[in-house]
Protein backbone atom coordinates (compact mmCIF):
# COMPACT_ATOMS: atom_id res chain seq x y z
CA UNK A 1 0.00 0.00 0.00
CA UNK A 2 1.03 3.55 -0.70
CA UNK A 3 2.08 6.11 1.98
CA UNK A 4 0.11 8.38 2.84
CA UNK A 5 1.80 12.03 1.90
CA UNK A 6 2.57 13.52 5.62
CA UNK A 7 5.52 15.65 7.17
CA UNK A 8 7.59 12.33 7.95
CA UNK A 9 7.66 11.36 4.88
CA UNK A 10 8.58 14.64 2.81
CA UNK A 11 12.55 13.90 2.36
CA UNK A 12 11.39 10.36 0.79
CA UNK A 13 10.08 12.44 -1.91
CA UNK A 14 12.02 11.84 -5.31
CA UNK A 15 14.18 14.82 -5.95
CA UNK A 16 12.39 16.64 -8.38
CA UNK A 17 9.45 17.62 -6.19
CA UNK A 18 9.56 20.42 -4.55
CA UNK A 19 8.77 20.77 -1.03
CA UNK A 20 8.47 23.46 1.84
CA UNK A 21 12.34 25.32 2.53
CA UNK A 22 10.99 26.16 5.88
CA UNK A 23 10.51 24.38 9.65
CA UNK A 24 7.01 24.05 9.82
CA UNK A 25 7.45 23.57 13.42
CA UNK A 26 9.14 27.22 13.41
CA UNK A 27 6.60 28.97 12.03
CA UNK A 28 3.24 30.96 13.38
CA UNK A 29 -0.13 31.54 12.14
CA UNK A 30 -0.50 35.19 11.20
CA UNK A 31 -3.35 34.59 8.38
CA UNK A 32 -6.86 32.87 8.97
CA UNK A 33 -8.51 31.81 5.58
CA UNK A 34 -12.03 31.30 4.96
CA UNK A 35 -13.06 29.09 2.43
CA UNK A 36 -10.50 26.41 1.95
CA UNK A 37 -11.14 25.61 -1.48
CA UNK A 38 -8.85 24.03 -4.42
CA UNK A 39 -8.59 27.77 -5.39
CA UNK A 40 -6.91 28.92 -2.61
CA UNK A 41 -4.30 26.37 -1.96
CA UNK A 42 -3.26 26.73 -6.04
CA UNK A 43 -3.03 30.38 -5.75
CA UNK A 44 -2.74 32.64 -2.00
CA UNK A 45 -1.33 29.37 -0.38
CA UNK A 46 1.25 29.54 -3.07
CA UNK A 47 1.90 32.78 -2.61
CA UNK A 48 2.45 32.60 1.00
CA UNK A 49 4.12 29.13 0.70
CA UNK A 50 7.17 30.99 -1.27
CA UNK A 51 7.65 34.06 1.71
CA UNK A 52 7.39 31.47 5.07
CA UNK A 53 11.56 30.60 4.44
CA UNK A 54 12.36 34.16 4.98
CA UNK A 55 9.15 35.05 7.07
CA UNK A 56 7.69 32.29 9.26
CA UNK A 57 5.05 34.58 10.30
CA UNK A 58 2.37 34.02 8.45
CA UNK A 59 1.08 30.40 8.12
CA UNK A 60 -2.19 29.83 7.32
CA UNK A 61 -4.78 28.69 9.56
CA UNK A 62 -7.80 26.98 7.32
CA UNK A 63 -11.49 26.78 7.52
CA UNK A 64 -14.04 25.27 5.68
CA UNK A 65 -17.64 26.77 6.71
CA UNK A 66 -19.40 24.30 4.94
CA UNK A 67 -18.06 20.10 4.39
CA UNK A 68 -15.40 18.45 5.93
CA UNK A 69 -13.86 17.07 3.20
CA UNK A 70 -11.17 19.26 2.56
CA UNK A 71 -10.17 18.48 6.49
CA UNK A 72 -10.40 15.10 6.28
CA UNK A 73 -7.85 14.70 3.17
CA UNK A 74 -5.08 17.30 4.76
CA UNK A 75 -5.85 16.29 8.23
CA UNK A 76 -3.59 12.81 8.17
CA UNK A 77 -1.10 14.97 5.58
CA UNK A 78 -0.72 17.37 7.96
CA UNK A 79 -1.89 19.94 5.91
CA UNK A 80 0.54 19.02 3.07
CA UNK A 81 -1.15 18.62 -0.42
CA UNK A 82 0.73 18.51 -3.88
CA UNK A 83 -0.05 22.00 -6.75
CA UNK A 84 0.07 20.15 -9.89
CA UNK A 85 0.99 22.82 -12.66
CA UNK A 86 0.46 21.68 -16.44
CA UNK A 87 0.68 22.56 -19.57
CA UNK A 88 1.75 22.00 -23.12
CA UNK A 89 5.21 21.46 -22.24
CA UNK A 90 4.38 18.72 -19.04
CA UNK A 91 3.95 18.72 -15.60
CA UNK A 92 5.20 20.15 -12.24
CA UNK A 93 5.07 19.25 -9.25
CA UNK A 94 5.47 21.10 -5.61
CA UNK A 95 4.19 20.13 -2.19
CA UNK A 96 2.65 23.26 -0.35
CA UNK A 97 2.99 23.25 3.16
CA UNK A 98 1.85 26.71 3.81
CA UNK A 99 -1.32 25.76 6.25
CA UNK A 100 -0.90 24.30 9.21
CA UNK A 101 -4.33 22.84 9.37
CA UNK A 102 -7.72 23.12 8.99
CA UNK A 103 -10.80 23.78 11.25
CA UNK A 104 -14.55 22.58 10.75
CA UNK A 105 -16.53 25.59 10.93
CA UNK A 106 -19.90 23.78 11.94
CA UNK A 107 -18.21 21.46 14.30
CA UNK A 108 -15.73 23.60 15.78
CA UNK A 109 -17.07 27.61 16.17
CA UNK A 110 -15.33 28.77 19.44
CA UNK A 111 -12.01 27.33 17.93
CA UNK A 112 -12.37 29.36 14.62
CA UNK A 113 -13.48 31.97 16.76
CA UNK A 114 -10.56 31.87 19.02
CA UNK A 115 -7.79 31.65 16.62
CA UNK A 116 -9.60 34.83 14.91
CA UNK A 117 -9.51 36.65 17.64
CA UNK A 118 -6.00 36.03 18.25
CA UNK A 119 -3.49 38.89 18.62
CA UNK A 120 -1.06 37.17 16.05
CA UNK A 121 -3.56 37.00 13.51
CA UNK A 122 -3.58 39.87 11.43
CA UNK A 123 -5.40 39.06 7.72
CA UNK A 124 -8.03 37.19 7.97
CA UNK A 125 -8.62 36.28 3.65
CA UNK A 126 -11.61 34.76 1.71
CA UNK A 127 -12.36 32.96 -0.91
CA UNK A 128 -15.86 31.67 -0.71
CA UNK A 129 -17.35 32.54 -4.49
CA UNK A 130 -19.68 35.25 -5.21
CA UNK A 131 -22.73 33.61 -2.91
CA UNK A 132 -20.79 33.12 0.46
CA UNK A 133 -20.71 36.92 1.11
CA UNK A 134 -24.64 37.26 1.12
CA UNK A 135 -25.35 39.86 -0.85
CA UNK A 136 -27.50 41.13 -3.55
CA UNK A 137 -25.18 40.82 -6.30
CA UNK A 138 -26.56 43.59 -8.72
CA UNK A 139 -26.38 46.27 -5.64
CA UNK A 140 -23.71 44.45 -3.08
CA UNK A 141 -25.39 45.41 -0.89
CA UNK A 142 -25.82 43.10 2.39
CA UNK A 143 -28.57 40.68 2.16
CA UNK A 144 -30.53 40.81 5.22
CA UNK A 145 -33.26 38.42 4.08
CA UNK A 146 -30.74 35.46 3.76
CA UNK A 147 -30.97 32.18 5.80
CA UNK A 148 -27.70 32.49 6.92
CA UNK A 149 -27.64 36.20 7.95
CA UNK A 150 -31.14 35.80 9.47
CA UNK A 151 -29.63 32.98 12.05
CA UNK A 152 -26.22 35.01 12.61
CA UNK A 153 -28.61 38.13 13.65
CA UNK A 154 -30.69 35.75 15.66
CA UNK A 155 -27.49 33.68 17.33
CA UNK A 156 -24.66 36.31 16.41
CA UNK A 157 -22.49 34.17 19.03
CA UNK A 158 -22.68 30.88 17.12
CA UNK A 159 -22.33 32.74 13.44
CA UNK A 160 -22.43 30.22 10.38
CA UNK A 161 -21.91 32.69 7.33
CA UNK A 162 -18.35 34.02 6.49
CA UNK A 163 -19.73 37.88 7.30
CA UNK A 164 -21.11 36.24 10.68
CA UNK A 165 -17.97 34.89 11.58
CA UNK A 166 -15.50 38.05 10.66
CA UNK A 167 -18.20 40.58 12.80
CA UNK A 168 -18.07 38.19 15.82
CA UNK A 169 -14.36 37.75 15.72
CA UNK A 170 -14.15 41.64 15.32
CA UNK A 171 -15.86 42.32 18.04
CA UNK A 172 -14.04 40.32 20.27
CA UNK A 173 -10.82 41.33 19.54
CA UNK A 174 -12.18 44.92 20.22
CA UNK A 175 -13.56 43.74 23.42
CA UNK A 176 -10.03 42.64 23.77
CA UNK A 177 -8.62 45.84 23.28
CA UNK A 178 -6.92 43.88 20.36
CA UNK A 179 -6.30 45.64 16.89
CA UNK A 180 -8.64 44.59 14.20
CA UNK A 181 -7.18 42.13 11.71
CA UNK A 182 -7.21 43.24 7.40
CA UNK A 183 -9.95 41.70 6.03
CA UNK A 184 -8.61 40.46 2.90
CA UNK A 185 -11.44 38.95 -0.06
CA UNK A 186 -9.81 37.21 -3.26
CA UNK A 187 -13.58 36.24 -4.90
CA UNK A 188 -14.53 37.67 -8.18
CA UNK A 189 -16.65 40.40 -6.73
CA UNK A 190 -16.40 44.08 -8.13
CA UNK A 191 -14.94 46.14 -5.77
CA UNK A 192 -14.38 43.03 -4.14
CA UNK A 193 -12.93 45.17 -0.97
CA UNK A 194 -15.50 47.73 -0.76
CA UNK A 195 -17.93 45.31 -1.05
CA UNK A 196 -17.07 43.32 1.59
CA UNK A 197 -16.33 46.04 3.90
CA UNK A 198 -20.43 47.35 3.04
CA UNK A 199 -21.38 43.76 3.72
CA UNK A 200 -19.66 43.30 7.45
CA UNK A 201 -20.29 46.73 8.30
CA UNK A 202 -23.95 46.65 7.96
CA UNK A 203 -23.59 43.04 9.44
CA UNK A 204 -21.95 44.63 12.54
CA UNK A 205 -24.37 48.03 12.61
CA UNK A 206 -27.34 45.56 12.83
CA UNK A 207 -26.28 43.59 15.84
CA UNK A 208 -24.47 47.11 17.23
CA UNK A 209 -24.42 50.46 15.98
CA UNK A 210 -21.45 51.45 17.85
CA UNK A 211 -19.69 48.07 16.59
CA UNK A 212 -20.69 49.17 13.13
CA UNK A 213 -18.76 52.48 13.55
CA UNK A 214 -15.90 50.75 14.64
CA UNK A 215 -16.06 48.16 11.61
CA UNK A 216 -16.31 51.36 9.26
CA UNK A 217 -13.35 53.21 10.96
CA UNK A 218 -11.47 51.36 11.61
CA UNK A 219 -10.84 47.68 9.46
CA UNK A 220 -9.34 47.99 6.41
CA UNK A 221 -10.47 45.69 3.57
CA UNK A 222 -8.28 46.09 0.26
CA UNK A 223 -9.23 45.22 -2.59
CA UNK A 224 -7.77 42.23 -5.13
CA UNK A 225 -7.53 40.55 -8.55
CA UNK A 226 -6.82 37.32 -8.44
CA UNK A 227 -6.25 35.34 -11.65
CA UNK A 228 -5.65 31.17 -12.09
CA UNK A 229 -7.23 28.77 -13.64
CA UNK A 230 -8.06 25.95 -11.35
CA UNK A 231 -10.16 23.07 -12.33
CA UNK A 232 -11.61 20.14 -10.37
CA UNK A 233 -8.91 17.51 -9.31
CA UNK A 234 -10.34 14.30 -10.74
CA UNK A 235 -9.83 10.47 -9.67
CA UNK A 236 -7.22 10.42 -12.71
CA UNK A 237 -5.59 13.17 -11.05
CA UNK A 238 -4.77 11.57 -8.19
CA UNK A 239 -3.32 8.47 -9.16
CA UNK A 240 -0.85 10.75 -11.44
CA UNK A 241 0.14 12.34 -9.01
CA UNK A 242 0.58 9.81 -6.44
CA UNK A 243 2.19 7.55 -9.34
CA UNK A 244 4.39 10.69 -9.35
CA UNK A 245 5.15 10.87 -5.61
CA UNK A 246 5.50 7.59 -4.33
CA UNK A 247 2.97 8.78 -2.13
CA UNK A 248 -0.87 9.18 -1.78
CA UNK A 249 -2.38 12.60 -1.94
CA UNK A 250 -6.09 12.30 -0.92
CA UNK A 251 -6.54 16.26 -2.44
CA UNK A 252 -4.12 17.47 -4.73
CA UNK A 253 -4.87 20.92 -6.41
CA UNK A 254 -4.37 20.73 -10.34
CA UNK A 255 -3.88 24.15 -12.24
CA UNK A 256 -1.83 26.32 -15.09
CA UNK A 257 1.50 27.83 -15.04
CA UNK A 258 0.01 31.26 -15.50
CA UNK A 259 -0.96 33.26 -12.22
CA UNK A 260 -2.01 36.59 -10.72
CA UNK A 261 -2.08 38.33 -7.91
CA UNK A 262 -2.63 42.14 -7.96
CA UNK A 263 -3.64 43.79 -4.11
CA UNK A 264 -4.20 47.16 -3.42
CA UNK A 265 -1.34 47.57 -0.78
CA UNK A 266 -3.41 48.71 2.56
CA UNK A 267 -2.84 46.21 5.61
CA UNK A 268 -2.18 48.49 9.04
CA UNK A 269 -1.35 45.73 10.96
CA UNK A 270 1.25 43.87 8.55
CA UNK A 271 1.33 41.94 5.73
CA UNK A 272 3.87 38.82 3.94
CA UNK A 273 5.79 40.02 1.21
CA UNK A 274 4.16 38.42 -1.02
CA UNK A 275 6.21 40.94 -3.95
CA UNK A 276 8.88 38.75 -3.66
CA UNK A 277 6.37 35.91 -4.69
CA UNK A 278 5.25 37.86 -7.50
CA UNK A 279 2.10 39.63 -6.27
CA UNK A 280 1.78 43.08 -7.57
CA UNK A 281 0.52 45.72 -4.98
CA UNK A 282 -0.74 48.82 -6.58
CA UNK A 283 -2.58 51.76 -5.09
CA UNK A 284 -6.19 50.89 -7.60
CA UNK A 285 -7.15 47.67 -8.41
CA UNK A 286 -10.31 48.37 -9.84
CA UNK A 287 -8.49 48.55 -13.66
CA UNK A 288 -6.95 45.34 -13.28
CA UNK A 289 -10.52 43.79 -11.76
CA UNK A 290 -12.35 45.32 -14.30
CA UNK A 291 -10.01 43.41 -17.15
CA UNK A 292 -9.86 40.35 -15.32
CA UNK A 293 -13.62 40.19 -14.92
CA UNK A 294 -14.55 41.41 -18.09
CA UNK A 295 -11.94 39.33 -20.35
CA UNK A 296 -11.32 36.41 -18.58
CA UNK A 297 -14.39 35.55 -16.34
CA UNK A 298 -17.05 37.19 -18.84
CA UNK A 299 -15.47 35.17 -21.73
CA UNK A 300 -14.98 31.94 -19.37
CA UNK A 301 -18.86 32.46 -18.43
CA UNK A 302 -20.12 32.68 -22.35
CA UNK A 303 -18.08 29.78 -22.77
CA UNK A 304 -18.99 27.67 -20.37
CA UNK A 305 -22.92 27.77 -21.25
CA UNK A 306 -22.47 28.16 -25.16
CA UNK A 307 -19.89 25.14 -25.03
CA UNK A 308 -22.18 22.75 -22.24
CA UNK A 309 -25.13 23.54 -24.95
CA UNK A 310 -23.34 22.29 -27.46
CA UNK A 311 -21.84 19.07 -25.89
CA UNK A 312 -18.71 20.34 -25.44
CA UNK A 313 -16.95 18.61 -21.88
CA UNK A 314 -14.32 21.39 -21.16
CA UNK A 315 -13.20 24.48 -21.69
CA UNK A 316 -10.43 23.05 -24.17
CA UNK A 317 -12.54 21.18 -26.16
CA UNK A 318 -14.84 23.77 -26.46
CA UNK A 319 -12.12 26.30 -28.27
CA UNK A 320 -11.03 23.63 -30.60
CA UNK A 321 -13.71 24.65 -32.18
CA UNK A 322 -12.79 27.60 -34.46
CA UNK A 323 -16.16 29.04 -34.41
CA UNK A 324 -16.03 29.74 -30.41
CA UNK A 325 -11.99 30.66 -30.87
CA UNK A 326 -13.40 33.75 -32.74
CA UNK A 327 -16.45 34.35 -30.67
CA UNK A 328 -14.51 34.51 -27.37
CA UNK A 329 -11.57 37.22 -29.53
CA UNK A 330 -14.37 39.46 -30.82
CA UNK A 331 -16.17 39.30 -27.65
CA UNK A 332 -12.68 40.37 -25.93
CA UNK A 333 -11.65 42.87 -28.96
CA UNK A 334 -15.23 44.61 -30.09
CA UNK A 335 -17.24 44.61 -26.99
CA UNK A 336 -15.14 44.25 -23.57
CA UNK A 337 -11.70 45.77 -24.34
CA UNK A 338 -13.40 49.31 -24.72
CA UNK A 339 -14.99 49.62 -21.78
CA UNK A 340 -11.62 48.94 -19.90
CA UNK A 341 -9.66 51.86 -18.31
CA UNK A 342 -5.95 50.63 -17.96
CA UNK A 343 -2.94 52.30 -16.65
CA UNK A 344 -0.40 53.07 -19.51
CA UNK A 345 1.67 50.08 -19.06
CA UNK A 346 -1.08 47.67 -19.25
CA UNK A 347 -0.43 45.54 -22.20
CA UNK A 348 -4.18 44.51 -22.87
CA UNK A 349 -2.95 42.54 -26.77
CA UNK A 350 -0.83 40.59 -24.86
CA UNK A 351 -2.84 39.42 -22.41
CA UNK A 352 -6.25 38.69 -24.58
CA UNK A 353 -3.34 36.61 -26.67
CA UNK A 354 -2.48 34.83 -23.46
CA UNK A 355 -5.90 34.50 -22.52
CA UNK A 356 -7.05 32.62 -25.75
CA UNK A 357 -4.11 30.12 -25.09
CA UNK A 358 -4.81 29.75 -21.60
CA UNK A 359 -8.32 28.41 -22.72
CA UNK A 360 -7.05 26.10 -25.30
CA UNK A 361 -4.77 24.18 -22.71
CA UNK A 362 -5.80 20.79 -23.48
CA UNK A 363 -3.66 19.69 -20.37
CA UNK A 364 -6.11 21.29 -17.98
CA UNK A 365 -9.72 19.48 -17.88
CA UNK A 366 -11.80 22.21 -16.77
CA UNK A 367 -15.15 21.41 -17.66
CA UNK A 368 -17.88 23.41 -18.45
CA UNK A 369 -20.54 22.39 -16.28
CA UNK A 370 -17.80 23.31 -12.79
CA UNK A 371 -17.77 27.00 -14.81
CA UNK A 372 -21.60 27.19 -15.30
CA UNK A 373 -22.55 26.50 -11.99
CA UNK A 374 -23.73 29.83 -9.39
CA UNK A 375 -24.67 31.80 -12.66
CA UNK A 376 -26.56 34.21 -10.98
CA UNK A 377 -24.26 35.12 -8.57
CA UNK A 378 -22.03 35.81 -11.27
CA UNK A 379 -23.51 37.44 -13.84
CA UNK A 380 -23.94 40.77 -12.44
CA UNK A 381 -19.95 40.69 -12.27
CA UNK A 382 -19.01 39.04 -15.82
CA UNK A 383 -21.12 40.25 -18.03
CA UNK A 384 -23.78 42.61 -17.11
CA UNK A 385 -20.98 45.45 -15.87
CA UNK A 386 -19.57 45.60 -19.30
CA UNK A 387 -23.43 45.32 -20.77
CA UNK A 388 -24.77 48.69 -18.79
CA UNK A 389 -21.27 50.42 -19.67
CA UNK A 390 -21.69 49.41 -23.87
CA UNK A 391 -25.23 50.85 -23.54
CA UNK A 392 -24.01 54.11 -22.19
CA UNK A 393 -22.07 53.89 -25.19
CA UNK A 394 -25.33 53.26 -27.26
CA UNK A 395 -22.70 50.50 -28.24
CA UNK A 396 -23.48 47.02 -29.66
CA UNK A 397 -24.25 43.79 -26.99
CA UNK A 398 -24.56 41.30 -29.38
CA UNK A 399 -22.04 38.63 -28.24
CA UNK A 400 -22.26 39.67 -24.28
CA UNK A 401 -26.64 39.23 -25.24
CA UNK A 402 -25.66 36.12 -26.31
CA UNK A 403 -24.17 34.90 -23.30
CA UNK A 404 -26.63 36.42 -21.23
CA UNK A 405 -29.14 33.58 -23.66
CA UNK A 406 -27.20 31.03 -23.12
CA UNK A 407 -27.47 31.31 -19.47
CA UNK A 408 -31.23 31.54 -19.33
CA UNK A 409 -31.38 28.40 -22.21
CA UNK A 410 -29.02 26.46 -19.37
CA UNK A 411 -30.95 27.44 -16.40
CA UNK A 412 -33.76 25.87 -17.53
CA UNK A 413 -32.56 22.13 -16.58
CA UNK A 414 -33.02 20.84 -19.83
CA UNK A 415 -30.10 20.22 -22.45
CA UNK A 416 -31.20 20.63 -26.46
CA UNK A 417 -31.49 16.64 -26.63
CA UNK A 418 -33.71 16.38 -23.90
CA UNK A 419 -31.48 15.40 -21.35
CA UNK A 420 -31.82 17.18 -17.88
CA UNK A 421 -28.98 20.07 -16.81
CA UNK A 422 -27.51 19.39 -12.96
CA UNK A 423 -27.87 23.26 -12.34
CA UNK A 424 -26.03 23.91 -9.20
CA UNK A 425 -27.04 27.83 -8.12
CA UNK A 426 -28.64 29.36 -4.89
CA UNK A 427 -31.49 30.22 -7.39
CA UNK A 428 -31.71 26.54 -8.76
CA UNK A 429 -35.48 26.18 -7.71
CA UNK A 430 -36.41 29.95 -8.55
CA UNK A 431 -35.10 29.50 -11.83
CA UNK A 432 -36.61 26.48 -12.81
CA UNK A 433 -40.20 27.60 -11.58
CA UNK A 434 -39.95 30.59 -13.65
CA UNK A 435 -38.73 28.34 -16.64
CA UNK A 436 -41.74 25.85 -15.86
CA UNK A 437 -44.04 28.57 -15.84
CA UNK A 438 -43.01 30.17 -20.00
CA UNK A 439 -43.65 28.26 -23.14
CA UNK A 440 -41.90 30.34 -25.47
CA UNK A 441 -37.96 32.31 -25.60
CA UNK A 442 -39.36 35.45 -25.02
CA UNK A 443 -41.90 34.48 -22.09
CA UNK A 444 -38.71 32.94 -20.38
CA UNK A 445 -36.44 35.62 -21.55
CA UNK A 446 -38.99 38.15 -19.54
CA UNK A 447 -39.54 35.82 -16.37
CA UNK A 448 -35.58 35.44 -15.57
CA UNK A 449 -34.98 39.52 -16.79
CA UNK A 450 -37.49 40.18 -13.88
CA UNK A 451 -35.06 38.75 -11.15
CA UNK A 452 -34.00 42.29 -9.94
CA UNK A 453 -31.12 40.27 -7.36
CA UNK A 454 -29.38 39.69 -11.00
CA UNK A 455 -30.37 42.06 -13.57
CA UNK A 456 -31.42 45.30 -11.22
CA UNK A 457 -34.59 47.63 -12.56
CA UNK A 458 -32.55 49.47 -15.06
CA UNK A 459 -31.29 46.65 -18.26
CA UNK A 460 -34.95 44.81 -17.96
CA UNK A 461 -36.45 48.36 -18.78
CA UNK A 462 -33.91 49.33 -21.76
CA UNK A 463 -35.60 48.14 -24.86
CA UNK A 464 -32.09 47.57 -26.31
CA UNK A 465 -31.31 45.10 -23.79
CA UNK A 466 -34.35 43.23 -24.16
CA UNK A 467 -34.27 42.64 -27.59
CA UNK A 468 -31.19 41.49 -28.12
CA UNK A 469 -31.12 38.53 -25.34
CA UNK A 470 -34.64 37.55 -26.23
CA UNK A 471 -33.22 37.62 -29.98
CA UNK A 472 -30.55 35.51 -29.19
CA UNK A 473 -32.64 33.19 -26.56
CA UNK A 474 -34.55 32.58 -29.79
CA UNK A 475 -31.57 32.12 -32.07
CA UNK A 476 -30.46 29.31 -29.54
CA UNK A 477 -33.94 27.77 -29.36
CA UNK A 478 -34.32 27.62 -33.22
CA UNK A 479 -30.75 26.89 -34.25
CA UNK A 480 -28.95 25.27 -31.25
CA UNK A 481 -25.59 26.72 -29.65
CA UNK A 482 -23.35 25.25 -32.20
CA UNK A 483 -24.87 27.10 -35.28
CA UNK A 484 -25.82 29.72 -33.47
CA UNK A 485 -22.22 30.25 -32.32
CA UNK A 486 -21.12 29.24 -36.32
CA UNK A 487 -23.20 32.23 -37.51
CA UNK A 488 -21.12 34.88 -36.02
CA UNK A 489 -17.92 33.44 -36.76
Amino acid sequence: MTQRLNAAGLGSLPPEIRRPAYDRKAVTTGIVHLGIGAFHRAHQAVYTDDILAADGRWSIVAASLRSPDTADALGPQDGLYTVSVRSREGESLRVVGAISRVIVAPEAVDELLRVMSSREVRIVSLTVTEKGYCHDPATGALNETHPDIVHDLAEPRRPRSAPGFIVEALRRRRAAGIAPFTVLTCDNLPSNGRTVKQVITRLAELHDPDLGAFVAAQVACPSTMVDRIVPATTDEDRVRIATALGATDAWPVVTEAFTQWVIEDHFPTGRPAWEAAGAEFVADVEPYEHMKLRLLNGSHSTLAYLGYLSGYETVADTMADSAFETLVTDLMDEEVTPTLHMPPDADLASYKRALVERFKNPALKHRTWQIAMDGSQKLPQRLLGTVRDRLDRNASIDRLALGVAAWMRYVTGTDEAGQPIDVRDPMAVRLRSLADGTSDPAGLARALLGIREIFGDDLPADPRFTRAVIGALGRLYEAGARRTVAGLA
